[in-house]
């Protein structure tokens, strides 16, 4: 036991900005790795082909290796220089904050006020802003405003309902049982072919 240390907790959080880019390059570092395969071909034992080194030369199994280690560099380093989003945007949407009871603020809430404020502007006289277009389109789609008015407690009682993550424990069991062995299949399959 030590006297006199404070516990120091390091958090870190990817942050979109990080997963957007991490994403994209990946994304493009395969890309370019797969379109100088098609073009220059991947070669033989008798015929070798005329694609860089650098880009075929790698077995794919090392490159994917490669790639993952990249994509993870670049998604923590673009981490690290931009700002997280804060929790009270995150509850209940990621792992860490799953069972939260907060309430949460939407990143784009004052947009959906502004949107709110203007469907309340347009649903005086609905008929006469749309046209037959749009009016066909909403048919099609099932869209119409003929759904009933519900009150401050309805819509309280329905986005409580929307949001609970709770799971039954009998059906988590399932689910994860089910999850085992579709992954033990998976891997079977897998080293059996491969």
């Amino acid at each position: 036991m030590l006297v006199g240390t404070k516990e120091f907790k390091v958090t870190f959080k990817v942050s979109n900005m990080g997963a957007f880019w991490g994403l994209i390059v990946g994304f493009v570092i395969g890309l370019i790795r797969m379109v100088a395969e098609f073009v220059y071909g991947t070669g033989s034992c008798l015929a070798t082909s005329n694609c860089p080194q650098v880009i075929c030369g790698v077995h794919y199994l090392y490159f994917a290796l490669i790639l993952f280690f990249v994509s993870i560099l670049i998604i923590l380093g673009i981490s690290l220089l931009t700002k997280p989003i804060p929790d009270v945007h995150l509850y209940r949407l990621c792992w860490a904050l799953r069972n939260s009871t907060e309430e949460r603020i939407d990143l784009d809430a004052e947009e959906e006020r502004h949107e709110e404020a203007d469907d309340d502007a347009d649903n005086d006289n609905p008929e006469e802003t749309r046209g037959c277009l749009r009016k066909a389109y909403d048919l099609f789609c099932g869209l119409q405003n003929k759904g009933p008015k519900l009150s401050k407690e309805e819509e309280e009682a329905q986005k409580k309902k929307l949001t609970d993550t709770s799971e039954k424990p009998l059906w988590r069991t399932v689910v994860n049982i089910n999850a085992i062995i579709l992954l033990a299949v998976a891997v079977f399959v897998h080293g059996y072919f491969a």
